[in-house]
């Protein structure tokens, strides 16, 4: 099957990222891939934390929402929308939500980011428990690929990728495929981007596709971007390094299959 990992460098006003968003979707589609998967953030970075709250939906309804559903139907794609503020019982607060849609246009899959990024080195400080609600457990979805094979996807974003336990969890409930809609800081990628990524698809024997944000951003920010796929051996199968764009990755069941019945680590877990 063919994935697309879609690289943005979002902007602070909704309708312009979606744009992109649509042209990186229409380019993903042509060449062929089935499951196409937005950064985080995609739809905006606003000049402040709180530019977010403004932009929540309700489940089921929104700009967003219907952006990705009316994608994922006119072009026959698997979409995970990155990550897009959706509203919760928390007015000063919202969930930071990736959801999955069918090529069909119907939502399969909401995950709400339960780890929140805090990172403060005197120069840079981030804390988004300031503005997003942290989620609560994690959340698969059954994807049918054309060729007949159902490939299990698991759901992560951004810095939960330092937190191994919630990709073991997706392993032991059979996931060989974990995404990881990014937008890591230009510091803390640099430093640990791949080599997390790396690390996640090795010792759950699982492909990664690891769409980022990456570049200058109109508010000032810089991420680092680097998009990739990543096969269970940890090989990186392609990557780009800043920029928007489509990276593409092919998953292939059978090497799938012959790695992980040629060390078994899976099933030798203790704990």
């Amino acid at each position: 099957m063919k994935v697309a990992a879609l690289q943005m460098v979002s902007g602070v006003a909704l309708q312009p990222n979606l744009e992109v968003a649509r042209q990186l979707l229409q380019q993903a589609a042509r060449a062929g891939a089935e499951l196409a998967v937005l950064p985080e953030y995609f739809c905006a970075m606003g000049r402040r934390d709180e530019d977010k709250l403004a932009l929540r939906e309700r489940l089921g309804d929104g700009p967003v929402q219907r952006f990705l559903a009316d994608a994922a139907r006119e072009l026959g794609l698997w979409i995970v929308g990155g990550t897009l503020p959706l509203a919760g019982d928390d007015p000063r607060r919202v969930y930071n939500s990736s959801l999955a849609f069918s090529p069909a246009g119907e939502c399969v899959a909401r995950y709400d980011k339960i780890h929140l990024f805090r990172f403060d080195n005197g120069r840079e400080q981030f804390d988004e428990a300031r503005t997003i609600q942290a989620g609560q457990g994690s959340v698969r979805f059954a994807l049918p690929a054309r060729d007949g094979r159902l490939w299990h996807v698991g759901l992560s974003v951004c810095y939960d990728l330092r937190f191994p336990e919630l990709y073991r969890e997706h392993a032991r409930a059979g996931a060989d495929l974990l995404l990881v809609p990014s937008a890591f800081t230009y510091t803390t990628g640099r430093a640990h981007w791949e080599l997390l990524l790396r690390a996640r698809a090795v010792e759950n024997l699982a492909y990664v596709l690891a769409p980022a944000q990456g570049g200058q951003h109109e508010n000032g920010r810089r991420t680092w971007g680097h998009s990739m796929c990543i096969d269970p051996w940890g090989q990186v199968l392609a990557r780009q390094a800043e920029g928007s764009g489509v990276v593409l990755g092919e998953l292939d069941a059978a090497h799938l299959r012959q790695l992980r019945s040629q060390l078994p680590a899976l099933e030798h877990r203790v704990l």
